[in-house]
């Protein structure tokens, strides 16, 4: 019958008598899902190598093949993946400022304090800063295991200000644009950086038509904090906001730093005097619209601070959306909460 059946069809007969003992014993003819081939870890192994790489998120895959070895299992650094995939991914170890435990409290007291202040008050705000810009491009990074928008202190790379061939830049920029872009020429004492603020805030609030009850944001350097600096800005009615030391996560130019450095990169200058160039042009092509979104998403950067507990790491590349503040919102408090919801 399965020789007859075959020819009909035009198919081995050993195809046709499979089919039909499949289905007098299973009542169907499409094949079973297959299991696949075993796991080499096993369930055990799966459990301690989790665990292990979030007691200790900057452990390598090679380590982790190193240790089931000599547990007497051997794997492969892609079996290492596939088994951690789940529920965690490797990422680049973001570097960001030492956070001492008085540090994280400034943070979470100044996004409290601040959490209320209406958008209109923060477009009154000139952000500045420094930063360096690298010829060749960022430094190497180190890879880190954590879930995804996971912020923890032990997945981060701690660093100092200002470590090559580079650029040091002065910037500054509110709601309505990009301010002036200035190279620092040797080492900045508190009198060169008057002579900055001179040359290029107070032309730039201009431009930018400020008007009355503007605010300068500066860090806490020790040039930006000088008594003279402060006697500079009070002659020139510059209200300086207070801010928290070893905070760049809260001043959101490090966004278009980041914007900068990205462009830059695409450019490919081939020396300094090329790089100072590309940045004068690339900071000169960012978009008001820009500027004016992230003053406008202030307040949502305030509320991550708090629902992480003042260990966000920085952030270079994205407005954060709702979805990850009420995703994380319940970390934040009943009272922030109420505040919140309120006013949404």
């Amino acid at each position: 019958m399965e020789r007859t059946i075959g020819t009909q069809l035009g198919e081995k007969a050993t195809t046709v008598g499979a089919i039909i003992r499949k289905w007098k014993k299973f009542k169907m003819t499409v094949n079973h899902p297959r299991s696949g081939a075993p796991c080499k870890i096993s369930p055990r192994g799966a459990s301690m190598i989790t665990r292990k790489v979030r007691d200790q998120p900057r452990t390598t895959r090679q380590d982790l093949v190193n240790e089931l070895k000599r547990a007497g299992t051997t794997v492969s650094k892609k079996t290492i993946s596939n088994t951690l995939r789940h529920g965690l991914k490797s990422c680049s170890a973001r570097k960001v400022p030492l956070l001492k435990p008085a540090h994280v409290q400034a943070r979470l007291k100044f996004a409290n304090d601040h959490l209320d202040d209406p958008e209109e008050e923060w477009e009154k705000v000139m952000w500045s800063d420094e930063t360096k810009i690298e010829l060749f491009g960022l430094n190497s990074t180190r890879r880190v295991w954590r879930k995804k928008d996971e912020y923890n202190p032990k997945n981060h790379i701690p660093t100092v200000k200002h470590g090559g061939e580079n650029i040091i830049l002065w910037e500054c920029f509110s709601a309505k644009g990009t301010g002036r872009l200035h190279r620092i020429e040797g080492r900045m004492d508190g009198a060169m950086y008057r002579e900055i603020l001179a040359n290029n805030l107070l032309p730039s609030v201009r431009a930018l038509k400020m008007g009355r009850g503007r605010v300068f944001l500066h860090d806490n350097d020790p040039k930006h904090t000088a008594r003279a600096t402060k006697e500079w800005l009070r002659k020139k009615h510059l209200k300086v906001l207070e801010w928290p030391s070893q905070s760049p996560v809260l001043n959101p130019i490090e966004n278009l730093w980041r914007e900068l450095k990205v462009r830059i990169a695409q450019r490919q200058p081939r020396n300094l005097k090329d790089l100072e160039k590309v940045c004068m042009e690339e900071w000169a092509k960012i978009p008001a619209a820009m500027c004016a979104n992230l003053v406008k998403n202030y307040r949502k950067r305030m509320i991550s601070v708090i629902a992480n507990k003042g260990c966000l790491r920085d952030i270079q590349n994205h407005v954060i959306s709702d979805n990850t503040i009420f995703s994380n919102i319940h970390q934040v408090g009943l009272s922030t909460l109420n505040r919140v919801l309120q006013s949404n």
